[in-house]
Protein backbone atom coordinates (compact mmCIF):
# COMPACT_ATOMS: atom_id res chain seq x y z
CA UNK A 1 0.00 0.00 0.00
CA UNK A 2 1.62 3.36 -1.25
CA UNK A 3 0.22 6.23 1.11
CA UNK A 4 2.65 8.89 -0.76
CA UNK A 5 2.00 12.10 -2.21
CA UNK A 6 2.97 12.02 -5.66
CA UNK A 7 5.08 14.53 -7.23
CA UNK A 8 2.68 16.70 -8.77
CA UNK A 9 0.32 16.44 -6.12
CA UNK A 10 3.15 18.04 -4.13
CA UNK A 11 3.42 20.94 -6.66
CA UNK A 12 -0.32 21.21 -6.25
CA UNK A 13 0.09 21.96 -3.03
CA UNK A 14 3.18 24.35 -3.20
CA UNK A 15 1.49 26.29 -5.37
CA UNK A 16 -1.91 26.37 -3.95
CA UNK A 17 0.54 26.86 -0.28
CA UNK A 18 2.23 30.02 -1.95
CA UNK A 19 -0.76 31.74 -3.60
CA UNK A 20 -2.97 31.41 -0.55
CA UNK A 21 -0.25 33.20 1.23
CA UNK A 22 0.26 35.39 -1.13
CA UNK A 23 -3.35 36.38 -2.56
CA UNK A 24 -5.64 34.99 0.34
CA UNK A 25 -4.34 35.42 3.90
CA UNK A 26 -3.62 39.34 3.55
CA UNK A 27 -7.36 39.98 2.83
CA UNK A 28 -8.98 37.13 4.64
CA UNK A 29 -9.87 39.28 7.65
CA UNK A 30 -10.95 42.80 5.95
CA UNK A 31 -13.61 40.55 3.63
CA UNK A 32 -14.48 38.27 6.60
CA UNK A 33 -15.72 41.91 8.31
CA UNK A 34 -16.94 43.73 5.22
CA UNK A 35 -19.34 39.91 4.25
CA UNK A 36 -18.07 40.89 0.67
CA UNK A 37 -15.74 38.27 -1.93
CA UNK A 38 -13.68 39.86 -4.58
CA UNK A 39 -14.96 38.09 -7.90
CA UNK A 40 -11.72 38.72 -9.37
CA UNK A 41 -10.37 36.10 -7.33
CA UNK A 42 -12.13 33.42 -9.95
CA UNK A 43 -10.16 35.53 -12.90
CA UNK A 44 -6.93 34.24 -10.87
CA UNK A 45 -8.06 30.92 -10.19
CA UNK A 46 -8.66 30.46 -13.47
CA UNK A 47 -5.32 31.51 -14.94
CA UNK A 48 -3.69 28.95 -12.28
CA UNK A 49 -5.90 26.03 -13.61
CA UNK A 50 -7.50 25.85 -9.80
CA UNK A 51 -10.99 26.03 -11.14
CA UNK A 52 -11.09 23.04 -13.32
CA UNK A 53 -8.47 20.52 -11.08
CA UNK A 54 -11.51 17.90 -10.85
CA UNK A 55 -12.05 17.38 -14.40
CA UNK A 56 -10.32 15.92 -17.60
CA UNK A 57 -8.13 17.83 -20.02
CA UNK A 58 -10.67 16.16 -22.82
CA UNK A 59 -13.25 18.12 -21.60
CA UNK A 60 -11.18 21.41 -20.93
CA UNK A 61 -10.02 20.75 -17.56
CA UNK A 62 -6.90 20.70 -15.50
CA UNK A 63 -7.20 16.33 -16.22
CA UNK A 64 -5.90 15.67 -12.19
CA UNK A 65 -7.27 13.96 -9.83
CA UNK A 66 -10.20 13.95 -6.56
CA UNK A 67 -6.56 13.60 -4.74
CA UNK A 68 -5.54 17.01 -6.06
CA UNK A 69 -9.11 18.03 -5.45
CA UNK A 70 -7.99 18.13 -1.97
CA UNK A 71 -5.42 19.24 -1.52
CA UNK A 72 -6.25 22.60 -3.44
CA UNK A 73 -9.68 22.80 -0.57
CA UNK A 74 -7.22 21.90 2.43
CA UNK A 75 -4.88 25.12 1.71
CA UNK A 76 -7.23 27.19 0.39
CA UNK A 77 -9.33 26.53 3.89
CA UNK A 78 -6.27 27.48 5.97
CA UNK A 79 -5.77 30.87 4.72
CA UNK A 80 -9.34 31.34 4.52
CA UNK A 81 -12.97 29.05 4.88
CA UNK A 82 -14.79 31.71 3.12
CA UNK A 83 -12.22 31.64 -0.39
CA UNK A 84 -12.69 27.99 -0.10
CA UNK A 85 -16.34 27.97 0.34
CA UNK A 86 -16.70 30.13 -2.80
CA UNK A 87 -14.27 27.97 -4.83
CA UNK A 88 -15.87 24.73 -3.81
CA UNK A 89 -19.84 25.85 -4.18
CA UNK A 90 -18.51 26.96 -8.05
CA UNK A 91 -15.78 24.20 -8.83
CA UNK A 92 -18.09 21.19 -7.66
CA UNK A 93 -21.70 21.90 -6.79
CA UNK A 94 -21.85 24.42 -9.75
CA UNK A 95 -20.22 22.82 -12.58
CA UNK A 96 -20.26 19.02 -11.72
CA UNK A 97 -23.34 17.91 -12.64
CA UNK A 98 -23.28 19.97 -16.34
CA UNK A 99 -19.64 18.38 -16.71
CA UNK A 100 -21.47 14.96 -15.48
CA UNK A 101 -24.62 15.03 -17.32
CA UNK A 102 -25.00 17.93 -19.22
CA UNK A 103 -25.62 17.82 -22.80
CA UNK A 104 -22.90 18.72 -25.29
CA UNK A 105 -24.63 21.83 -26.07
CA UNK A 106 -24.41 22.60 -22.30
CA UNK A 107 -20.64 21.97 -21.52
CA UNK A 108 -19.60 23.39 -24.63
CA UNK A 109 -21.99 26.91 -23.57
CA UNK A 110 -20.90 26.88 -19.93
CA UNK A 111 -17.92 24.84 -18.86
CA UNK A 112 -14.96 27.05 -20.80
CA UNK A 113 -16.47 30.08 -19.06
CA UNK A 114 -16.56 28.10 -15.76
CA UNK A 115 -13.16 26.85 -15.82
CA UNK A 116 -11.70 30.24 -17.02
CA UNK A 117 -13.18 32.09 -14.37
CA UNK A 118 -15.25 34.38 -16.25
CA UNK A 119 -18.50 32.86 -15.23
CA UNK A 120 -19.62 32.27 -11.88
CA UNK A 121 -21.98 29.72 -10.44
CA UNK A 122 -24.25 28.29 -7.80
CA UNK A 123 -26.31 25.28 -6.93
CA UNK A 124 -29.59 25.88 -5.84
CA UNK A 125 -30.64 23.11 -3.75
CA UNK A 126 -32.07 24.05 -0.50
CA UNK A 127 -35.32 25.54 0.49
CA UNK A 128 -36.82 27.57 3.35
CA UNK A 129 -38.86 25.10 4.65
CA UNK A 130 -36.79 21.72 3.56
CA UNK A 131 -34.93 21.21 6.04
CA UNK A 132 -32.24 18.12 5.22
CA UNK A 133 -35.45 16.03 3.38
CA UNK A 134 -34.16 17.26 -0.43
CA UNK A 135 -36.88 14.82 -1.76
CA UNK A 136 -39.64 17.02 0.27
CA UNK A 137 -38.60 20.27 -1.85
CA UNK A 138 -41.47 22.16 -3.10
CA UNK A 139 -40.20 24.16 -5.94
CA UNK A 140 -42.24 23.36 -9.12
CA UNK A 141 -41.31 23.46 -12.64
CA UNK A 142 -44.21 23.58 -14.79
CA UNK A 143 -44.27 22.21 -18.37
CA UNK A 144 -45.44 24.63 -21.20
CA UNK A 145 -45.10 25.55 -24.75
CA UNK A 146 -41.18 24.92 -25.93
CA UNK A 147 -40.17 25.16 -22.38
CA UNK A 148 -40.78 25.17 -18.20
CA UNK A 149 -42.21 27.68 -15.59
CA UNK A 150 -40.65 27.42 -12.17
CA UNK A 151 -41.79 28.78 -8.90
CA UNK A 152 -40.47 28.59 -5.32
CA UNK A 153 -37.75 29.52 -3.35
CA UNK A 154 -34.05 28.92 -2.26
CA UNK A 155 -32.05 29.46 0.56
CA UNK A 156 -28.59 29.35 1.94
CA UNK A 157 -27.48 29.18 -1.61
CA UNK A 158 -23.76 29.95 -1.71
CA UNK A 159 -22.25 32.53 -4.64
CA UNK A 160 -25.99 33.04 -5.80
CA UNK A 161 -25.52 37.31 -5.15
CA UNK A 162 -23.33 37.23 -7.80
CA UNK A 163 -23.34 34.47 -9.65
CA UNK A 164 -23.82 34.17 -14.06
CA UNK A 165 -25.77 30.97 -14.01
CA UNK A 166 -27.36 28.48 -11.46
CA UNK A 167 -28.37 25.06 -11.40
CA UNK A 168 -31.83 24.80 -9.73
CA UNK A 169 -33.47 21.76 -8.35
CA UNK A 170 -37.18 21.88 -9.18
CA UNK A 171 -40.31 19.06 -8.94
CA UNK A 172 -40.98 18.08 -12.24
CA UNK A 173 -43.98 15.77 -11.38
CA UNK A 174 -45.89 15.73 -7.80
CA UNK A 175 -44.82 12.70 -6.55
CA UNK A 176 -42.75 12.50 -3.55
CA UNK A 177 -40.07 10.27 -5.37
CA UNK A 178 -36.55 10.27 -7.02
CA UNK A 179 -37.68 10.48 -10.50
CA UNK A 180 -39.48 13.48 -9.52
CA UNK A 181 -36.87 16.12 -8.88
CA UNK A 182 -34.76 17.68 -12.28
CA UNK A 183 -32.17 20.30 -12.48
CA UNK A 184 -32.18 23.17 -14.66
CA UNK A 185 -29.27 25.84 -15.95
CA UNK A 186 -30.78 29.44 -15.21
CA UNK A 187 -29.39 32.46 -16.78
CA UNK A 188 -28.49 34.90 -14.45
CA UNK A 189 -29.91 37.75 -13.67
CA UNK A 190 -33.10 37.32 -14.59
CA UNK A 191 -36.47 39.50 -13.34
CA UNK A 192 -38.60 36.35 -12.39
CA UNK A 193 -35.50 35.65 -9.62
CA UNK A 194 -35.10 37.68 -7.09
CA UNK A 195 -31.90 37.09 -4.56
CA UNK A 196 -30.99 38.87 -1.34
CA UNK A 197 -28.27 38.64 0.48
CA UNK A 198 -28.16 36.94 3.54
CA UNK A 199 -25.87 38.05 6.66
CA UNK A 200 -24.13 35.34 8.64
CA UNK A 201 -22.14 33.99 11.33
CA UNK A 202 -19.89 31.63 9.67
CA UNK A 203 -18.03 32.29 6.26
CA UNK A 204 -18.60 35.81 6.33
CA UNK A 205 -17.25 36.49 2.80
CA UNK A 206 -18.77 33.66 1.30
CA UNK A 207 -21.81 35.38 -0.16
CA UNK A 208 -25.04 33.56 0.28
CA UNK A 209 -28.26 34.38 -0.80
CA UNK A 210 -32.15 33.56 -0.12
CA UNK A 211 -33.73 33.50 -3.93
CA UNK A 212 -37.37 34.22 -4.99
CA UNK A 213 -38.54 32.45 -8.12
CA UNK A 214 -42.12 33.89 -9.44
CA UNK A 215 -42.75 32.39 -12.82
CA UNK A 216 -39.44 31.83 -14.25
CA UNK A 217 -39.69 31.19 -18.01
CA UNK A 218 -37.03 28.75 -19.46
CA UNK A 219 -36.44 26.81 -22.82
CA UNK A 220 -36.35 23.15 -22.41
CA UNK A 221 -32.54 23.59 -23.39
CA UNK A 222 -32.24 24.68 -19.59
CA UNK A 223 -33.18 21.15 -18.57
CA UNK A 224 -30.22 19.05 -17.52
CA UNK A 225 -29.69 16.41 -19.77
CA UNK A 226 -32.63 17.29 -21.63
CA UNK A 227 -33.93 15.06 -19.41
CA UNK A 228 -36.38 14.89 -15.92
CA UNK A 229 -35.42 12.87 -12.84
CA UNK A 230 -32.02 13.82 -12.37
CA UNK A 231 -32.40 13.09 -8.50
CA UNK A 232 -29.71 10.86 -8.60
CA UNK A 233 -26.66 13.46 -10.24
CA UNK A 234 -27.59 15.62 -6.91
CA UNK A 235 -27.23 12.20 -4.29
CA UNK A 236 -23.88 11.63 -6.40
CA UNK A 237 -22.73 15.35 -6.47
CA UNK A 238 -23.29 15.83 -2.80
CA UNK A 239 -21.78 12.68 -1.71
CA UNK A 240 -18.41 13.69 -3.85
CA UNK A 241 -18.33 16.79 -2.71
CA UNK A 242 -18.75 15.28 0.95
CA UNK A 243 -15.34 14.30 0.55
CA UNK A 244 -14.20 17.37 -0.85
CA UNK A 245 -15.40 19.60 2.37
CA UNK A 246 -14.23 17.12 4.86
CA UNK A 247 -10.61 18.86 3.02
CA UNK A 248 -12.31 21.75 3.88
CA UNK A 249 -12.69 20.97 7.71
CA UNK A 250 -8.91 19.38 7.65
CA UNK A 251 -7.66 22.67 6.42
CA UNK A 252 -9.29 24.52 9.12
CA UNK A 253 -8.33 22.87 12.00
CA UNK A 254 -4.46 22.39 11.00
CA UNK A 255 -4.73 26.41 10.62
CA UNK A 256 -6.41 26.37 14.00
CA UNK A 257 -3.46 23.94 15.72
CA UNK A 258 -0.89 26.21 14.30
CA UNK A 259 -2.51 29.19 15.37
CA UNK A 260 -2.26 27.53 19.23
CA UNK A 261 1.32 26.42 18.70
CA UNK A 262 2.78 29.71 17.64
CA UNK A 263 0.40 31.05 20.19
CA UNK A 264 1.80 28.44 23.17
CA UNK A 265 5.07 29.21 22.14
CA UNK A 266 5.65 32.78 22.03
CA UNK A 267 2.92 34.22 24.93
CA UNK A 268 4.39 34.25 28.82
CA UNK A 269 2.78 33.42 31.95
CA UNK A 270 4.32 33.82 35.30
CA UNK A 271 7.59 33.44 33.65
CA UNK A 272 6.61 30.68 31.61
CA UNK A 273 5.68 29.66 28.08
CA UNK A 274 2.25 28.47 27.86
CA UNK A 275 3.34 25.59 26.09
CA UNK A 276 5.34 24.37 28.75
CA UNK A 277 2.21 24.26 31.17
CA UNK A 278 1.18 20.51 30.50
CA UNK A 279 -2.62 21.17 30.15
CA UNK A 280 -1.85 23.46 26.97
CA UNK A 281 0.62 20.86 25.56
CA UNK A 282 -2.20 17.86 26.08
CA UNK A 283 -4.85 20.08 24.72
CA UNK A 284 -2.09 20.52 21.79
CA UNK A 285 -1.54 16.63 21.55
CA UNK A 286 -4.80 15.72 20.86
CA UNK A 287 -5.29 18.49 18.41
CA UNK A 288 -2.72 16.80 16.28
CA UNK A 289 -3.76 13.48 16.71
CA UNK A 290 -7.46 14.45 15.80
CA UNK A 291 -6.15 16.44 12.45
CA UNK A 292 -3.77 12.98 11.71
CA UNK A 293 -6.59 10.81 11.81
CA UNK A 294 -8.79 13.00 9.60
CA UNK A 295 -6.04 13.34 7.20
CA UNK A 296 -5.85 9.81 6.72
CA UNK A 297 -9.71 9.58 5.72
CA UNK A 298 -10.11 12.48 3.88
CA UNK A 299 -7.41 11.08 1.23
CA UNK A 300 -8.69 7.46 2.05
CA UNK A 301 -11.92 9.45 0.74
CA UNK A 302 -10.38 10.97 -2.24
CA UNK A 303 -8.68 7.63 -3.35
CA UNK A 304 -11.92 6.23 -3.40
CA UNK A 305 -13.73 9.00 -5.91
CA UNK A 306 -10.54 8.13 -8.23
CA UNK A 307 -10.88 4.51 -7.89
CA UNK A 308 -14.50 4.95 -8.57
CA UNK A 309 -15.27 2.64 -5.06
CA UNK A 310 -16.81 5.99 -3.14
CA UNK A 311 -20.37 4.43 -1.55
CA UNK A 312 -22.63 7.28 0.46
CA UNK A 313 -21.94 6.21 3.87
CA UNK A 314 -18.48 6.21 3.28
CA UNK A 315 -18.20 9.85 2.08
CA UNK A 316 -20.76 10.48 5.13
CA UNK A 317 -18.20 8.90 7.34
CA UNK A 318 -14.93 10.84 6.13
CA UNK A 319 -17.23 14.21 6.17
CA UNK A 320 -18.73 13.46 9.93
CA UNK A 321 -15.36 12.72 11.04
CA UNK A 322 -13.34 16.13 9.84
CA UNK A 323 -15.89 18.20 10.02
CA UNK A 324 -16.28 17.33 13.79
CA UNK A 325 -12.88 17.39 14.32
CA UNK A 326 -12.52 21.25 12.90
CA UNK A 327 -14.93 22.42 15.32
CA UNK A 328 -13.26 20.40 18.43
CA UNK A 329 -10.14 21.29 17.55
CA UNK A 330 -10.73 25.51 16.56
CA UNK A 331 -12.49 25.38 20.10
CA UNK A 332 -9.34 24.05 21.87
CA UNK A 333 -7.49 26.79 20.05
CA UNK A 334 -9.64 29.56 21.40
CA UNK A 335 -9.77 27.98 24.72
CA UNK A 336 -5.97 27.76 24.58
CA UNK A 337 -5.72 31.33 23.43
CA UNK A 338 -8.00 32.74 26.69
CA UNK A 339 -9.49 36.17 26.36
CA UNK A 340 -7.18 36.69 23.01
CA UNK A 341 -9.00 33.74 21.61
CA UNK A 342 -12.55 35.81 21.43
CA UNK A 343 -10.73 38.90 19.70
CA UNK A 344 -10.38 39.13 15.73
CA UNK A 345 -6.96 40.10 15.86
CA UNK A 346 -6.32 36.64 16.11
CA UNK A 347 -7.85 33.88 13.63
CA UNK A 348 -9.31 31.63 16.27
CA UNK A 349 -12.57 32.59 16.55
CA UNK A 350 -13.33 33.11 12.82
CA UNK A 351 -11.63 29.60 12.21
CA UNK A 352 -14.34 28.35 14.57
CA UNK A 353 -17.20 30.25 13.01
CA UNK A 354 -16.35 28.98 10.02
CA UNK A 355 -15.53 25.39 11.35
CA UNK A 356 -19.58 25.06 12.28
CA UNK A 357 -20.88 25.93 9.34
CA UNK A 358 -19.56 22.71 7.98
CA UNK A 359 -21.85 20.94 10.58
CA UNK A 360 -24.44 21.60 9.02
CA UNK A 361 -24.29 22.03 5.24
CA UNK A 362 -23.20 19.85 2.85
CA UNK A 363 -25.60 17.48 5.18
CA UNK A 364 -25.78 18.12 9.31
CA UNK A 365 -23.77 15.81 11.28
CA UNK A 366 -27.31 14.08 11.90
CA UNK A 367 -27.79 13.01 8.43
CA UNK A 368 -24.66 11.87 8.10
CA UNK A 369 -24.96 9.21 11.31
CA UNK A 370 -28.16 8.14 9.62
CA UNK A 371 -26.58 7.01 6.39
CA UNK A 372 -23.85 5.11 8.16
CA UNK A 373 -25.98 3.32 10.76
CA UNK A 374 -28.91 3.03 7.46
CA UNK A 375 -25.84 0.91 6.05
CA UNK A 376 -25.41 -0.95 9.17
CA UNK A 377 -28.46 -2.30 8.74
CA UNK A 378 -29.54 -1.48 12.35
Amino acid sequence: MDFAFTEEHERVRDTVRRFAAAEIAPIARQHDDNETFPKDMFRKWGDLGLLSVRYPAEDGGSGMDKISDCIVREELSYASQSFASTWSAHTHLGIWPIWKAGTPEQKAKYLPGAFSGRKISAFGLSEPGGGSNIRALSTKAEKIDGGWRISGAKTYISNSPFADFMLLAARTSPELKPHAISLFIIDLPNPAVVIHKLDKEGIRASETGLIHIDGLEVPDEALLGNETGTYPIILDSLSENRVGVAANALGMARAARDASIAYARDREVAGKRVGQYQAIAHKIADMDTDIEAARWLVYHGAWLVDQGKLTAPMAAKVKLFASEVAVRVSEQAIRIHGGAGIMRDYSVGRIHRDALVYVIGEGTSEVQRNLISRALEL
